[in-house]
């Protein structure tokens, strides 16, 4: 096969068109990806062809396939796909809180500026759940005005399988976390406790989470100390009778020190 110059027209960055005196930008011809481009482009009028739904579903199709030749396969940003809104949950053990203004200023922020990061999620047998981005995930399916314009779709970077497993999956989201936002205490403190009875060493929580060790001791025992109290059996030993103990009062004397 001959190889073709693909036009200039065709070769742009996010930020210009071709531009001869960018260097990051390519020379006249790309000789050597020009018949890789043109079946690409071949493929354009029959994408623009499909409806929306199929459309989306093509896209990611040959995203995934790209993905899975790219030199970047290991870092799941190489690869953003859109899924449908109702095939995404929360997790259930975010301790990220965003007050009611930082909650409208995000969705300000993605009204004016689109979504410039994916939702970080891992696949569970329903679809996925979300690791990192509960609030650009909130947004896109609370807000109208977005969930319009984003045709009920959320980007997604999907985390490797061989972080599936829920322990990772609880640190990624502390790791995604920590620089942002508040972490409520009695969350992030559940969720020492819950990787600790994963058997994660004081050490692994420490450093997985970013934490010194009288962090992870503390958060440890807020948990430990509620759930050893829970059930409420030694709640007749501490009641005292007002009225002896007012009685009592009466006979104390002030000593000089």
């Amino acid at each position: 096969m001959t190889s073709m110059p693909v036009p200039r027209e065709l070769i742009w960055h996010a930020s210009h068109q071709y531009n001869p005196a960018c260097p990051m930008c390519p020379g006249e011809t790309v000789s050597t990806t020009a018949p890789v481009t043109e079946k690409v482009l071949e493929l354009l009028p029959y994408l623009n062809g499909l409806s929306l739904d199929k459309r989306v579903t093509a896209i990611n199709q040959i995203r995934l396939a790209l993905h899975d030749l790219s030199p970047f396969k290991e870092e799941p940003v190489d690869c953003v796909i859109w899924v449908a809104s109702e095939h995404i949950i929360a997790n259930d053990y975010n301790p990220n809180a965003v007050a009611p203004p930082e909650m409208k200023l995000l969705e300000l922020s993605i009204l004016s500026d689109g979504y410039t990061q994916p939702i970080v999620a891992w696949e569970v047998e329903t679809g996925f759940e979300v690791v990192d981005g509960f609030h650009r995930h909130r947004v896109g399916r609370e807000s109208l005005e977005v969930r319009e314009r984003i045709h009920g779709y959320l980007p997604l970077a999907v985390i490797r399988e061989d972080r599936e497993d829920r322990g990772d999956r609880i640190a990624a989201t502390i790791r995604h976390n920590r620089a942002r936002g508040k972490h409520q205490v009695s969350a992030m403190s559940d969720i020492v406790v819950e990787l600790k009875r994963r058997n994660w060493s004081d050490a692994k929580v420490g450093k997985q989470l970013g934490m010194d060790p009288d962090e992870v001791l503390r958060l440890s025992q807020i948990s430990g100390l509620a759930e050893m109290f829970a059930d409420g059996s030694f709640s007749e030993a501490w009641e005292a009778d007002l009225a002896a103990t007012i009685d009592d009062a009466d006979d104390l004397v002030d000593v000089e020190p």
